[in-house]
């Protein structure tokens, strides 16, 4: 499954050297793979259909798919949804093979694809020209349109616990000690693949591997970007600061890093929807216009070209004139609540939908356009804007 561009050389990562070809070689995920369990039985019986892997990490989701294939003896197709598009499908739906031979494609990080992507998809599954069988990190109710979901059945992979991490490290056979093998099932967190990625990194920059030189690998850039890790949280940080202090050129270059990463890029729109109402405000009102257009143009478009939409709201956001005053306001208003508790409402602001209510004087002398105090009385004049 390693392919290198010419006159390069090719050094096959070690997490793929040592990858599972058959269930009997899978570590964990035990409630669907181990005996009676549906994807060994769907293996053992010969029996294709359409799935979603739904998982964290590094969990086996890919290794899973590969697997199944190889049982069925299906012509596989692998795509990735960050670089793949409709013309991708239409090339697999064209391949020719073998009269009745199954195509089934692994669609890695399914829920990249937009909408529209999974509309097109949609009709090959119904019609079984394609089995699918999608790998995604994120809630497929979310991210999966409802037609397509109905079509696939969803298997949850759980995060892999300490001990069946300790396996997959063995399964390296690189000398490490007991210490570093515990910081590391720390470190990872339940992502072997991660995991992998810093044996083999340390043991090629260090040639031994101790706690401190496996410290020192998590800063080397031979990491991949870690969406939960520290680096997600400093671009994400430094990209909304750049926008706050109208610096267009340090926003885009922030912006090009996350993309770069492979960044969800609904999350990142997500994040300049709120930065339109916390940090632009009343002075601008269009700039939430904007950013909740960017969001659907992302919804729809999907990578790689909605990077164009996330680049032309984020210079937009970033050059807008800022006013933060709703948003501090709202935030005194939420520290009095919390302070003061459920205060009386004042009568007159009180609706009187019966008879018994307007006998108490609810809604009495309420005017739509007062210019007086209605806040409760141990607020009155208090002034959140």
């Amino acid at each position: 499954m390693v392919s290198c561009p010419a006159y390069t050389v090719c050094v096959e990562p070690l997490a793929s050297i040592i990858r599972p070809k058959y269930l009997s070689e899978f570590i964990g995920q035990s409630h669907l793979v181990g005996v009676g369990k549906p994807l060994r039985i769907a293996s053992e019986n010969q029996h294709l259909f359409s799935f979603i892997l739904w998982g964290p990490p590094g969990v086996g989701k890919t290794t899973l798919a590969r697997i199944y294939a190889n049982a069925l003896n299906v012509k596989y197709f692998e795509l990735s949804a960050v670089s793949s598009g409709k013309e991708d499908i239409r090339k697999i739906v064209r391949f020719l093979t073998k009269e009745n031979e199954a195509k089934l494609l692994f669609l890695d990080e399914i829920h990249r694809f937009s909408k529209a992507q999974q509309d097109f998809l949609l009709p090959f599954v119904e019609s079984g020209e394609i089995t699918l069988v999608g790998a995604t990190t994120e809630n497929p109710s979310f991210e999966i349109i409802a037609p397509l979901l109905s079509r696939c059945r969803v298997f949850i992979l759980n995060q892999l616990q300490p001990k069946e991490m300790e396996k997959i490290i063995e399964r390296t056979e690189l000398k490490i000690g007991a210490d570093a093998i515990d910081w590391l099932i720390t470190m990872a967190d339940g992502d072997a693949r991660q995991a992998i990625s810093m044996l083999e990194n340390t043991n090629k920059l260090y040639g031994k591997i101790t706690v401190e030189n496996l410290k020192n690998t998590l800063q080397s850039k031979l990491l991949r970007y870690d969406k939960k890790g520290e680096e997600h949280y400093n671009l994400i940080s430094a990209f909304i600061k750049s926008m706050r202090a109208n610096q267009p050129d340090a926003t885009l270059y922030y912006l090009a890093r996350m993309i770069g990463a492979g960044e969800d890029p609904k999350f990142i729109a997500r994040r300049m929807v709120i930065f339109a109402s916390e940090d632009i405000g009343l002075v601008q009102p269009t700039a939430l216009v904007v950013a909740n257009e960017i969001f659907r143009a992302v919804e729809t478009v999907g990578y790689p070209e909605c990077a164009i939409n996330l680049a032309h709201g984020a210079v937009y956001l970033s050059q807008a004139k800022k006013d933060r005053s709703v948003y501090n306001g709202l935030r005194q208003a939420q520290a009095d609540s919390n302070k003061y508790g459920n205060l009386s409402i004042p009568l007159k602001l009180r609706n009187a939908p019966t008879k018994l209510m307007k006998e108490l004087e609810y809604g009495k002398d309420y005017q739509k356009y007062s210019q007086e105090d209605l806040l409760p009385d141990e607020l009155k004049g208090r002034k959140y804007l």
